[in-house]
């Protein structure tokens, strides 16, 4: 007689070694942003009453309530499929979306008012529209997946990956070659080689470990740098705020300009949402990319109604996480360690305490899991739509860092840097799925791509500093004859497959 499968629902854990790894991973990532938002916003002049008091308090609520949802969601994942592997889903602000409300939301809002509450009301009042566009483009989330190749969207997250992240945190790790290099080491061999470290303490803990203890012992780090880490130390609530409500105002009477900026970012935050949701299907758990689309939305609005100034999204670190072998742990103790330092401004203090090149080679670990899940979970045909769907993001990260000076930086290099990095996710998303049609012989559907870049092209979503009429012609120009010469190729295939008429042989005589 055969045996009855074992039905019984398994043990979901609340938490496990792997998670710690994760943890850290995912914690080190948005301290870094963090880190970047009070510096650059204390250098544009905010007070640190709004920075420490108001902005960073909204940002950890947003990421509070998004990674106790999304742990949440895991478990229930768990037990429908009625297994113990599954992974969280990351959640936190995302770089390129956190530069953009830097430098195209508060310093213009800054500039214009001359008033540093004024300037964060109306930020905060952006960052709230911004969530709920994001929480209506949710309607259509799972359409535009379904009719999205994966090549193309993967390759896009791996172009944010190799640039913003694996790239940029190399540079970081090797500013103190002998840390970052020793540091390195460690990940690659407990995470890449999967070797235990030494009284099984977790790869990413022990990395950290070491490499800030080796810092202080050799001096690498900058004098008073351990006290003046305490400096911002105290107490600050998380509490609701009205700020929005007054921006509102604001913003749709004198700053409309400001909507310009939050309505394309809010897209790319969507599709970054859906691109991340789609890299972890292919890692191996599904998600609803509407409801994840939705639950950031609604995480960026609840941020905005606590003074956070900084929409969030379902992060790309979610692979590495998977990769490392996280459950749900990493995700509740990143949301609850966050409202906790924030709250009594601990994430200053120990960004201070730890160099940046002990952590950047845990983030190059993150990167290099992305670039690889891009590529192992498509088929090789399909190599080249993804390495092309990464390029847009060389010059997004060049123009990013350049910020306004870019185009004078790198004219003698090529005028198209600039250009080619605005709406590069568009640009990677929209060129890579071209070639995914071409590879598939599928020549019509290239054209509709085409076109639809065009049509981007045009109202300024790709290409273009800003949304107008006309914002890229030249580019709306060469796309229209991308896609006449797809149609072009799709006519002379359907001319070769019809069934030639058949002559009947003439009789004779």
């Amino acid at each position: 007689m055969a045996a009855t499968p074992d039905t019984s629902p398994v043990h979901y854990p609340w938490y496990k070694k792997e998670d710690t790894d994760a943890f850290f991973a995912l914690f080190q990532n948005n301290i870094a942003n963090f880190v970047i938002i009070a510096i650059t916003m204390l250098g544009m002049g905010f007070p640190a009453s709004i920075v420490f008091g108001q902005v960073l308090p909204g940002a950890a609520v947003a990421v509070m309530v998004g990674n106790f949802y999304y742990a949440w969601s895991a478990a229930r994942l768990a037990r429908r499929e009625n297994r113990t592997d599954v992974t969280a889903l990351s959640y936190g602000i995302s770089t390129p979306v956190m530069f953009v409300f830097l430098f195209g939301v508060l310093l213009p809002a800054m500039q214009l008012t001359g008033d540093a509450e004024l300037a964060w009301k109306v930020a905060v009042a952006a960052c709230f529209i911004s969530g709920a566009i994001e929480a209506a483009i949710s309607l259509i989330g799972r359409w535009v997946q379904h009719h999205l190749p994966r090549a193309a969207m993967l390759g896009a997250v791996a172009g944010v990956a190799l640039t913003f992240i694996a790239g940029e945190m190399l540079f970081k790790t090797l500013e103190i070659p002998v840390i970052g290099l020793l540091v390195l080491a460690i990940i690659i061999v407990g995470l890449v080689g999967r070797v235990a470290m030494p009284f099984r303490i977790p790869t990413s803990l022990f990395a950290i470990v070491i490499g800030t203890t080796l810092a202080y012992l050799i001096g690498a780090t900058e004098d008073g740098q351990f006290s003046d880490a305490f400096t911002h130390l105290g107490f600050y609530p998380l509490l609701p705020t009205l700020a929005w409500f007054e921006g509102l105002g604001l913003l749709l009477t004198g700053m409309l300009a400001v909507l310009t900026v939050v309505l394309p970012i809010t897209l790319y935050n969507a599709i970054e949402t859906m691109n991340n949701v789609e890299a972890m299907e292919a890692a191996g758990d599904k998600y609803d990319v509407r409801e994840c689309q939705a639950v950031d939305g609604a995480g960026t609005m609840i941020g905005a109604l606590f003074g956070g100034v900084f929409p969030t999204t379902v992060y790309i670190a979610t692979v590495g996480a998977k990769w490392m072998g996280a459950g749900r742990g990493y995700s509740i103790l990143n949301g609850a360690v966050y409202a906790i330092a924030t709250m009594f401004g601990l994430i200053a203090a120990l960004a201070a305490i730890i160099p940046v090149s002990v952590v950047a080679p845990i983030l190059v670990f993150v990167g290099m899991s992305m670039i690889a899940t891009a590529f192992q979970s498509n088929d090789s045909r399909y190599y080249p739509a993804v390495a092309l769907a990464m390029l847009p993001y060389f010059a997004n990260y060049v123009m990013t860092r350049f910020n306004r000076g870019a185009g004078e930086v790198v004219s003698d290099i090529s005028p198209a840097i600039v250009s080619l990095g605005q709406g590069a996710m568009f640009t990677a998303i929209l060129i890579g799925a071209m070639t995914v049609s071409v590879i598939d012989h599928q020549f019509r559907r290239a054209a509709v791509f085409a076109a639809v870049a065009a049509g981007f092209s045009f109202i300024g979503l790709m290409h273009a500093p800003e949304l107008a009429f006309h914002a890229a012609g030249d580019y709306m120009l060469g796309y229209l004859v991308m896609g006449a010469l797809f149609l072009y190729f799709a006519w002379q295939q359907e001319r070769l497959a019809a069934p030639r008429p058949v002559t009947p042989p003439s009789s004779a005589d």
